[in-house]
């Protein structure tokens, strides 16, 4: 595994909160349903870059990002601005939310959910299909070879889409070993957390035709996004600039190109 840097403190939080709520209760249980993947790559496979829309209160390099937005009004300005999908953060201590914010979108949206989390245990594949999750993130930095491997099949059996997240070629290696539907390249570097949208442009042309890939982090102008078209990207994970936008709808359609 690569040197996860920032991660390990995120990492071991997650585990601990984990095993607390396994505690507590058993893992849901709730039947497999391959209609979610489909929904959710479908989602990201229409013409154009797909705009997946995240919302995001708090990040560790950004703080506070918003507070002033209940959530159903954020959900409901990504679906009317054009969103192909949504992605909730779930993690509680570094992003400040909660599997309730997954159910709540879940209740308030009929587009296909990703769960953003750091997923480290089958326990969190079952809550968030028990969540109405559509999709899962699984980062390549955060498990071992077996981990990843283990993750992947089940999410699938379950019958949601996995997003495998990369973040240079070693990662990326791993990643292709799993004959994965759907990789994320993170512009992120996680050992300073500076970011370089040219990352995902560079891995692009390293990555099967076949495989749908989502530009994540350092966008927020149309002519980023017609750049990432014009390079084979499918779609594009956008937060930070969204939510601080004045009027998120009118954000997002400007993204989307709807008017």
């Amino acid at each position: 595994m690569s040197d996860a840097g920032a991660l390990e403190p995120i990492l071991a939080r997650t585990r601990a909160a984990v095993a607390a709520r396994r505690e507590r209760a058993p893992a849901p249980a709730p039947a497999p349903d391959p209609i979610r993947r489909e929904r959710f790559l479908s989602a990201l496979r229409a013409p154009g870059v797909a705009l997946i829309a995240e919302h995001k209160r708090r990040s560790p390099s950004a703080g506070a990002i918003r507070e002033d937005l209940e959530l159903h009004e954020v959900i409901g300005a990504y679906q009317a601005g054009g969103a192909a999908a949504i992605s909730v953060l779930t993690e509680e201590v570094s992003f400040g939310g909660s599997l309730e914010d997954l159910r709540a979108a879940r209740a308030h949206t009929t587009l296909p959910i990703l769960r953003k989390d750091f997923t480290v245990d089958p326990y969190q594949l079952y809550e968030a299909l028990a969540a109405g999750a559509d999709a899962v993130l699984l980062i390549v930095a955060a498990l071992g070879d077996a981990e990843l491997g283990r993750l992947h099949e089940l999410a699938c059996r379950l019958g949601l889409a996995a997003l495998v997240e990369v973040h240079d070629e070693p990662e990326l290696e791993r990643a292709l070993r799993l004959e994965p539907a759907l990789i994320g390249i993170n512009n992120r570097d996680l050992r300073t957390l500076a970011v370089d949208p040219e990352r995902a442009l560079a891995l692009r042309g390293r990555i099967p035709a076949e495989v749908t890939v989502v530009a994540e982090s350092g966008y927020a102008r149309p002519e980023q996004l017609d750049r990432l078209e014009a390079a084979g990207i499918d779609a594009v994970l956008i937060g930070e600039a969204l939510m601080r936008a004045p009027d998120v709808e009118v954000a997002c359609r400007a993204l989307t190109r709807r008017r």
